[in-house]
């Protein structure tokens, strides 16, 4: 599935079944809570902290969908083609960063 259809899905889904979008700001909010529970498992499993009993069952390739889900549902809000902005983004890193990463120190 490349980008553009999967804000294509994304809409129809919300659209049908959802009913309608969540405004922004709702789904600014729904956003950190995701990316939280994605922080939550990486502590745990990369990180110090240990798992609880609740957090066994996780699956951090869902809670991952779960972010893409409500970034894809902004960007659908607000007019932005994904795509697009990704490329763009990718220009100006590539631009911005062509010696910035080779000439650190720190990554050797």
């Amino acid at each position: 599935m490349t980008i553009a259809e999967a804000q294509k899905t994304v809409d129809e889904w919300i659209k049908t079944t959802g009913i309608r979008y969540f405004n922004e700001l709702t789904n600014t909010a729904i956003l950190m809570e995701e990316v939280g529970e994605v922080a939550r498992i990486m502590a745990r499993k990369y990180g110090e902290q240990s798992f609880k009993k609740s957090d066994e069952q996780v699956n951090l390739a869902d809670e991952m969908a779960d972010v893409l889900f409500v970034l894809i549902c902004l960007a659908n809000q607000t007019g932005i083609d994904l795509t697009q902005a990704l490329q763009q983004n990718l220009e100006k890193k590539n631009i911005r960063d062509a010696e910035r990463h080779q000439n650190n120190e720190k990554l050797r």
